[in-house]
């Protein structure tokens, strides 16, 4: 039995027309030796048909994560139901394709169909090779971490981490990505990259603003992996009104919350589609 088929309710999830779905990509490595994650929502990521372990989706407003893939093939895609059931998958880009049953299926979705904007160029394919880990939120651990998140980030400590510990240039958070970074009923993730090299995302549901340069989260409570000290880190918040936005920093553990300290911030959709603010 194939990996998708085997785990109960991720084809289902995967199905879902507006199930909250996340691509992570990578950049090349730098001359540091590192490369940069980058995470965005992709609800056109659709299970495949005719093939084992093999997901598609619609190139449409991913213009950062298709010039990852064509540099980098390695990628993790989040799924978060409605139910906060989730799953986290590792896999290697595969191809774009032009024409064929897969763009033919983006094209009729309702996600496209209706949409004012355009349709995509191409259908990216995917071919999963690890389910990394499954997982279930209830919402009284959501409301329990963003309240722990919040008090933590009125501490001076906190914001103190997310000035400039390792002299790096924090940014300034644009006041209207902080204000859907301070929502609690969105989607958050965080996302790095991983010791083999392949982007991983986690949900980070508690995600919020600690002052003007820096978001505080809580990653402990479901026995998901959490990011290293200091490792460049994106963070990418998708509400129920479709807005999103990134932000790009490094990340600092504080006792169990953590600090993404914010350098880079990008806006999510129409009308600067992957364009950076701030």
């Amino acid at each position: 039995m194939s990996i998708l088929e085997n785990e109960p309710g991720l084809l289902e999830a995967l199905n879902g027309e507006m199930t909250p779905k996340f691509l992570a990509t990578r950049s090349p490595d730098d001359k540091n030796g590192s490369g940069v994650p980058n995470v965005v929502p992709c609800i056109s990521i659709l299970p495949a048909d005719d093939q084992p372990d093999t997901l598609f989706f619609g190139n449409f407003l991913l213009r950062k994560s298709i010039k990852n893939l064509e540099q980098d093939k390695r990628l993790a895609v989040l799924v978060i139901t409605e139910a906060l059931n989730g799953w986290i998958l590792k896999g290697d880009f595969v191809e774009f394709q032009r024409t064929g049953p897969y763009v033919d299926r983006q094209m009729s979705s309702n996600l496209l169909r209706y949409n004012a904007y355009t349709g995509i160029r191409n259908a990216g394919v995917i071919c999963i090779r690890s389910l990394e880990w499954s997982f279930r939120i209830t919402r009284l651990q959501v409301a329990r971490d963003y309240a722990l998140a919040w008090l933590a980030a009125l501490g001076g400590n906190i914001r103190k981490i997310s000035e400039d510990p390792l002299g790096s240039n924090a940014t300034k958070i644009p006041l209207p990505t902080r204000q859907e970074f301070a929502r609690m009923v969105a989607v958050k993730v965080l996302s790095w990259i991983d010791t083999d090299g392949y982007p991983i995302a986690v949900p980070a549901l508690s995600l919020q603003p600690a002052g003007e340069l820096g978001l505080v989260g809580r990653l402990d409570q479901r026995n998901l992996p959490a990011p290293p000290t200091g490792i460049r880190v994106a963070a990418n918040i998708l509400t129920f009104e479709a807005i999103s936005y990134q932000t790009k920093g490094r990340w600092f553990p504080f006792g169990k919350a953590g600090v993404l300290q914010v350098q880079e911030v990008y806006a999510g959709g129409p009308p600067y589609p992957g364009g950076r603010v701030a």
